[in-house]
């Protein structure tokens, strides 16, 4: 049976005990997080585990049931994850929160832009005058879904590529695991795009470099499990082809508090003159 997963690290793991060519993975500890960097090199081993070629890191915390006791820190740390992928030249950013802000495990994306430091519209001597000369242009949207607006969110964020020419995309989405183990504790990162929908069989257009004509940064948080997945097909006969998703029972407090790091991870990746109190007070 197929594992269903939007995760590169245990695609990688359901691929078999032996590692495919082509394919780096290194890890490392930092403020008591585990991080695993995973580069696939080759076409044929993105499609041994069925993920694109280029760069994914796997950010593991606690988990964001509770608030973190260490929160800064753990906002540094995906921070300091975050500032590789950042374009060499350029420094404006589209931060878009993909999901539907009325079903809880897919409100990840929406919550996260309420967060957001929006600087775009604050420049020169506008800036000078509030004592913010060099922030970085930095707009965000929730485009909804589908049945919400009648448009594809590809749709709508290319027109926005279009009118805002921003240097860098980054996309915020909830995902879907194949562990149980993996909800509401694991962060990904990765430059490769997404397609939104696709852990739950509501695969739409996707958001990548190719689709957008600009670099394409998605970050999520596992939510959901595949029932079929969780039993290995041992449901009773005739359930297997029905998708049945599986969310932890306080998916409310950790949706809030992952979109909450995600969110602050990005605004002191955008900003690195601002300390993370200073951010809060601007966001707030």
């Amino acid at each position: 049976m197929s594992i269903r997963t939007d995760l590169a690290i245990e695609c990688i793991d359901f691929a078999g005990e032996t590692l495919p060519q082509g394919i780096i993975t290194n890890e490392k500890n930092e403020n008591g997080m585990t991080i695993t960097a995973v580069e696939i090199k080759e076409e044929e081993a993105a499609n041994r585990i069925g993920k694109p070629v280029g760069h994914y890191v796997t950010i593991e915390t606690d988990g964001f049931e509770a608030a973190a006791p260490n929160f800064e820190a753990q906002v540094e740390t995906v921070a300091e994850q975050l500032r590789p992928f950042l374009p060499e030249a350029g420094n404006s950013y589209l931060v878009v929160g993909l999901g539907n802000s009325q079903i809880t495990p897919d409100a990840l994306g929406p919550l996260a832009v309420r967060y957001m430091l929006t600087t775009r519209h604050i420049s020169g001597e506008l800036a000078k005058q509030i004592g913010l000369p060099e922030l970085a242009p930095v707009s965000a949207l929730a485009p909804g879904v589908l049945g919400q607006t009648g448009m594809e969110s590809a749709e709508i964020i290319t027109a926005l590529c279009e009118q805002t020419k921003p240097d860098l995309v980054v996309a915020v989405d909830a995902l879907a695991a194949g562990r149980l183990t993996r909800l509401g504790t694991t962060i990904q990162v990765s430059d490769t795009g997404i397609s939104p929908g696709s852990g739950v069989l509501n695969k739409r257009k996707e958001l990548s470099k190719a689709t957008l004509g600009v670099p394409v940064l998605s970050i999520g948080v596992p939510t959901v499990v595949d029932l079929n997945t969780i039993c290995q097909g041992a449901q009773e006969k005739g359930q297997a082809e029905k998708s049945m998703m599986v969310t932890p029972r306080e998916i409310d407090t950790l949706i809030e508090h992952a979109a909450k790091t995600i969110a602050y991870a990005l605004n002191r990746t955008f900003q690195p003159g601002l300390s993370l109190e200073e951010i809060a007070a601007l966001t707030a």
